[in-house]
């Protein structure tokens, strides 16, 4: 039977402050008596960690109890962004966030809540953050897959090919030309508005040439560049957007009414594309196509503080992680 004495609230379906310090207080003493945490300065940064996730559920209404992978990915990202923040920070907080969910599930003897598990399975540079060696390698496109991908989503600009140009297949490949040409995420592709396109001023005149991206809600709003094959390809989209007459602001809506691309529906889509266009392996291919714009810059000769804010990105470690794959830039052709 739950033990609603010891974490009240439970049976509420509104987060409160004290749940979510119950829960923390019950966690640290039983590791406390347990001897596994000893010392003031890891109990003041766990304090810390926790603190601020029961900020962001009570703002959000998320209680302790319905945390998911989604949501712990999203408090992640209002901490700076996805890749804002250091990937060995992402890592210990979702460790603590397991360890607690664990001990919580174990004294009400309901199955444990694996949210924060599952976060870390999805995504490996937080997995292996802590691990002996150092950080992992951003995974990017080889020269022959970008080639092929490119080619492939590509082939819906007018007069390329007679491909059947359905509204959804424009779409699918405007928005990873838009990963692959401007480096911006999953989410942010989600979170653009038409108003984001920025093609004043541009050369050729006419032609998309700069996004504007508003990120998370912690961070300043950037312009990033476009490449001038992906902003050909997402002039088309616009064209095609207003020939179907589809309402609402979202650059990329799922339907012909204008609802919001979900995470899940957009992931397929990219992932669709990745294999229609004979790129193996697609887990996680959406950030390869991100980290595949970095490198691309980077060979270019641009500094690496450029593409830093280009991307949005403020951790050092980040950028570290493209300079030991490009240990001296060279030129792209």
């Amino acid at each position: 039977m739950a033990n609603y004495e010891l974490f009240p609230d439970l049976s509420t379906s509104l987060p409160t402050t004290e749940s979510f310090s119950t829960g923390f207080s019950t966690w640290l003493d039983g590791e406390k008596r347990a001897g596994r945490l000893q010392l003031d300065s890891s109990v003041t940064v766990y304090e810390h960690m926790w603190s601020a996730l029961s900020a962001w559920c009570l703002a959000e209404g998320v209680t302790i109890d319905a945390l998911t992978d989604e949501s712990l990915e999203r408090f992640l990202a209002s901490r700076g962004g996805q890749e804002n923040i250091s990937a060995r920070h992402a890592w210990r907080f979702l460790r603590l966030v397991d360890r607690i969910l664990a001990f919580r599930a174990r004294e009400l003897g309901v199955r444990p809540n694996q949210a924060a598990a599952q976060l870390l399975e999805q995504r490996p540079d937080y997995r292996y953050a802590n691990a002996a060696e150092k950080d992992p390698l951003p995974p990017y496109l080889q020269t022959g897959e970008a080639k092929r991908l490119l080619t492939f989503i590509s082939a819906v600009r007018p007069g390329r090919s007679a491909i059947n140009q359905a509204w959804q297949e424009v779409r699918n490949r405007a928005s990873v030309a838009l990963m692959l040409g401007a480096g911006v995420t999953p989410g942010e592709v989600r979170a653009l508005e038409i108003d984001d396109v920025i093609i004043d001023r541009g050369r050729p005149k006419g032609i998309p040439w700069k996004l504007r991206v508003s990120g998370h809600t912690d961070t300043v709003t950037r312009e990033t560049p476009l490449a001038p094959w992906a902003g050909q390809l997402l002039l088309y989209w616009l064209d095609i957007r207003a020939e179907q007459k589809i309402p609402g602001k979202a650059l990329f809506p799922s339907t012909r009414t204008g609802k919001v691309w979900s995470k899940v529906s957009q992931y397929n889509a990219t992932k669709e594309v990745l294999l229609a266009a004979g790129v193996d392996d697609v887990e996680g291919g959406s950030f390869r196509l991100r980290h595949t714009f970095a490198l691309r810059q980077l060979r270019r000769g641009t500094a690496p503080a450029e593409v830093a804010k280009w991307l949005g990105v403020t951790d050092p470690a980040v950028m570290a992680r493209y300079m030991r794959v490009l240990p001296a830039p060279t030129k792209v052709v």
